[in-house]
């Protein structure tokens, strides 16, 4: 049964998370057309999947990038299109993502996905495998705050989510 999402909002390949399967959302497509197609390809994810919570990677304020804007419309456009649909979400700040997969907040993405495989025995490579594997944590820190992972975390990464502001996820738990 499907309830929680894993979300790395990208402008190239979005990261998707849905009981442990990833998959990206990529496309040429740019300015609105973009923002319409990856909300709208997230928010039929969530109505065949049944979701009732999305667990999105926060913004990354400290990022320098000419993008930030694109960035900003394309989180601000797939909260819209949640929020619109009665779909809660938890934002997740990137530091508490790369301290849950490696025990440290300012891990890179190379070794998130390294720690990551080396406990898990699972792959993200290629084009996008970052975003997944993003995406796949996401869905575990999720999973973790409700007691239904299916992995031993350390205590380290265990401590990384008192960080979160669980409440939206709290909130469907207690109507389910």
């Amino acid at each position: 049964m499907s309830f929680l999402i894993g979300l790395d909002l990208s402008l190239t390949s979005t990261g998707v998370s849905v009981n442990g399967k990833t998959s990206v959302i990529s496309t040429k497509a740019r300015g609105a057309e973009r923002l319409h197609i990856v909300s709208s390809a997230i928010l039929d994810l969530c109505s065949s999947e049944k979701i009732v919570c999305a667990i999105i990677e926060g913004y990354s304020f400290a990022s320098r990038n000419s993008q930030a804007h694109s960035i900003g419309e394309m989180g601000g456009a797939v909260r819209m299109k949640l929020w619109e649909n009665g779909i809660p979400y938890v934002e997740v700040p990137p530091t508490c993502r790369a301290k849950f997969a490696t025990g440290k907040g300012n891990a890179g993405k190379s070794e998130v996905v390294s720690s990551i495989s080396a406990k898990t025995g699972i792959i993200f490579s290629g084009g996008g495998g970052d975003d997944e594997c993003d995406a796949w944590l996401l869905e575990q820190m999720g999973l973790t705050h409700l007691n239904k992972s299916e992995y031993q975390w350390s205590e380290a990464s265990i401590s990384s989510l008192s960080k979160i502001d669980w409440s939206p996820l709290d909130q469907v738990r207690e109507s389910m």
